[in-house]
């Protein structure tokens, strides 16, 4: 007697990604994990700059992408540019919160300034998406800007007392830094 095997589907698109998330699908989660996980994992550490703290937040992602994957709307971005700023964002508000800040204050000094060279994001292997190479690529001033906003946490208005330069001025080098960066990162897509 002869065995049927079943070979499992391990390739998704987009659209069938989405669908399967939509219905709850484990599966499909799992695909999800084992094929972003690298990227928002280099978006996440870039911005807390610590494995421990990442790992965290990284659970907190995903279960916020797989509770919330109903809002997501293909007319407004693409699912990746979703995922990221779920990412961003859930690392951002970690770094904002009184749990958090309160751990840092009550860290003895000596642990935390051994610990430096874990906390470093001069480590290229957090780049699973090789953004560091195209934000290279933009002005000191625009790498700067990108940084402050998107990997800080600075709101514009931040941004303008740090660096002691008008609103105004910050609103149009933000706007110029981000149209160079969509520029370069056309090849990527």
């Amino acid at each position: 007697m002869k065995r049927k095997t079943f070979v499992i589907k391990t390739n998704y698109s987009e659209e069938q990604l989405i669908v399967l998330l939509k219905e709850k699908n484990e599966t499909g989660f799992h695909h999800l994990y084992d094929n972003y996980s690298g990227a928002l994992y280099g978006v996440i550490i870039r911005i807390v700059q610590s494995k421990e703290y990442t790992e965290e937040i990284i659970q907190d992602v995903f279960v916020k992408i797989w509770n919330s994957i109903q809002q997501y709307d293909s007319s407004k971005g693409r699912f990746y540019t979703w995922m990221i700023n779920i990412a961003r964002n859930t690392a951002i508000d970690y770094l904002k919160s009184k749990s958090f800040q309160n751990e840092l204050k009550n860290q003895p000094l000596p642990d935390f300034v051994y610990n430096t060279t874990e906390l470093s994001t001069t480590n290229n292997s957090s780049d699973y998406i090789g953004f560091n190479n195209v934000l290279e690529s933009l002005e000191a001033d625009k790498q700067e800007l990108i940084n402050l906003a998107y990997y800080q946490g600075y709101t514009q208005n931040e941004i303008s007392d740090k660096l002691k330069i008008p609103l105004g001025t910050v609103k149009t080098k933000m706007r110029n830094a981000l149209m160079k960066l969509k520029d370069l990162l056309k090849d990527y897509q």
